[in-house]
C-alpha cells in the first residue's frame, strides 16, 4: 500500500496510476488524513456488510435465557446443585 499526500499525487500521477494498474493500493491524504483510495476500474466491488437486524423475526430468545442451565453450570463450578 502506498500513502501519498495530494501534492505528491499531483506530481507523481502517472507513476501512481501504473502502480494501481499492477494491483497496488494507493491512498491519497490531505493534511495527513486519508481522503481517497485509488483502485483499478476492474476491481471487485466490496461486499456490503450485514447491518443490525438482518435476522429480525428469524430467531426467538426464550424468556429465561439469562437463567437457562443455571443449576447445571453451578454444579460444574461448585460440585453441587442449587436447592
Amino acid at each position: 500500500m502506498t500513502i501519498v499526500s495530494i501534492t505528491q499525487a499531483k506530481a507523481q500521477l502517472s507513476r501512481l496510476v501504473e502502480e494501481v494498474a499492477k494491483g497496488e493500493l494507493v491512498i491519497i491524504t490531505i493534511s495527513g488524513k486519508p481522503l481517497v483510495k485509488v483502485t483499478p476500474i476492474d476491481a471487485p466491488e466490496p461486499k456490503a456488510g450485514r447491518g443490525l437486524g438482518f435476522l429480525k423475526g428469524q430467531i426467538a430468545v426464550p424468556d429465561d435465557f439469562d437463567t437457562m442451565f443455571a443449576d447445571e453450570i453451578e454444579e460444574m463450578f461448585n460440585g453441587e446443585a442449587r436447592a
